[in-house]
């Protein structure tokens, strides 16, 4: 809570939102030898999941609070995880960006008993290329040219490692199992955070700093993005458990962010990718935390066992279907938002001709029809009928003022993005200003 406290001071006070230039820079020599140095700082980029980070992990350590079992163990790997989390957003240096990715993935290793793997090649390839001594600085290889082959080659290779973490299709399937299995603290991580950061690589790295390579490879991203939409829209309809359902809808959320990555020549496609990342951060959080709420009260996770709780359990009711409202893009809510701008963002892009937009858009739209399908499937079986609420000895207590200062704490920033998306577009139009042009002036 400090540390968010602290965060929020700086940005309020010392962060510069016109300028587009690193901020906040700490740079000291660490290894002589390596010419490797600690270089942290903060842009227009990295100042929105910086600051989602610490908000949805403060939440996430007050929800954890029933944890009995290993509780020390357990706050302390959410807590090595945000350091983690932390410095590969705040990293400008490729060789640290590395390190600060891998350190984030041991806690997760322990947490959600999964694995990633990050391309230490592919790092050391850029880093080494056409210099004497090895050059980490992100800056300065934004600045670099590099052959189209080699870019291609670096690009495949980040790309498979953050699309494992966004995920992307067909490398989504270790998602839906994860949340399955895992704590609903560690689930609000994992959809706040942990995708956001994959998408957040394939910006910084994929896009910063292999320019030619993402203008080839964009118009796959499109597509991929859109099958992903339907195909995990789809495939969350047919879920029986309640948090994979949960996490189908994350991945075909996930596809309006590669989208919008993908619909370069337009700054509006690339901000609301960005808007996308931090509205979802809000939601999957929110939802994850009202599935695992419930579960603790009635101790069932499939579907079609649940049914009648909005009853006994009113504010959880509520809650859930603003949240549900939300992630379907209800109009003043910033799912809503996200998803018009990343719609804008695709039909303006003057890199695709109408025909293939056109198409694009009618299967986004159909996406979107999907989504309260699923969504608004998902709360009839759980709050309505009377199944529970006529079985013998049951009593089903409400949330609580713990889980309420949670979900009204997640429930303001997704209606005042809703109201006001300024808020968090002005953080990231210069430097996505900056990004873009570099496929016109490189």
């Amino acid at each position: 809570m400090l540390e968010l406290l602290l965060t929020t001071y700086v940005f309020c006070y010392h962060f510069q939102l016109d300028d587009p230039l690193i901020q906040l820079v700490e740079d000291y020599k660490w290894i002589n030898f390596f010419d490797f140095d600690w270089r942290l700082g903060i842009d227009g980029l990295s100042i929105g999941p910086i600051l989602l980070t610490g908000f949805i992990t403060t939440l996430a350590t007050l929800a954890a609070w029933p944890v009995t079992r290993d509780s020390r163990l357990f706050h302390f790997l959410m807590l090595a995880m945000y350091s983690g989390q932390i410095g590969s957003f705040s990293s400008q240096d490729l060789l640290l960006f590395f390190i600060m990715w891998e350190l984030e993935l041991i806690p997760v290793y322990l947490l959600l008993s999964m694995r990633f793997r990050f391309s230490l090649t592919g790092v050391l390839g850029i880093g080494l290329y056409g210099s004497n001594e090895p050059i980490f600085n992100f800056e300065t290889s934004a600045n670099q040219s590099y052959p189209v082959a080699l870019e291609i080659i670096f690009y495949i290779g980040f790309f498979v490692a953050f699309a494992v973490k966004s995920p992307i299709i067909p490398l989504h399937t270790w998602l839906p199992d994860t949340h399955g299995e895992a704590h609903y603290s560690t689930c609000m991580l994992l959809a706040g955070i942990l995708l956001k950061m994959g998408a957040y690589g394939l910006v910084r790295i994929n896009m910063e700093l292999l320019p030619h390579a993402h203008s080839i490879f964009s118009p796959w991203l499109v597509i991929v993005g859109t099958m992903q939409i339907i195909y995990a829209a789809s495939t969350s309809s047919g879920q029986r458990n309640l948090k994979k359902r949960i996490a189908y809808s994350s991945v075909s959320h996930m596809g309006f962010i590669i989208i919008g990555i993908g619909s370069i020549t337009t700054d509006t496609g690339l901000n609301g990718a960005i808007l996308q990342i931090i509205s979802h951060g809000f939601l999957g959080a929110a939802l994850f935390f009202l599935a695992g709420t419930s579960y603790d009260r009635i101790r069932l996770v499939y579907l079609d066992e649940m049914g009648g709780i909005a009853i006994p359990m009113p504010k959880i009711f509520t809650m859930f279907s603003i949240f549900s409202m939300a992630s379907l893009a209800l109009p003043g809510m910033s799912g809503f938002v996200s998803e018009l701008i990343v719609f804008f963002g695709i039909i303006t892009s003057q890199k695709y001709l109408l025909m293939p937009k056109i198409l694009i858009t009618f299967v986004m739209a159909i996406g979107m029809i999907l989504t309260p399908i699923y969504s608004l499937s998902m709360s009839r079986q759980m709050f309505y009928g009377y199944k529970l609420f006529n079985a013998p000895n049951s009593y089903f207590f409400d949330s609580g003022p713990r889980e309420l200062f949670v979900l009204i704490s997640i429930f303001l920033p997704v209606i005042g993005i809703g109201i006001y998306p300024d808020f968090v577009l002005s953080l990231s139009v210069d430097k996505v200003e900056a990004i873009l042009s570099n496929f016109f002036y490189r």
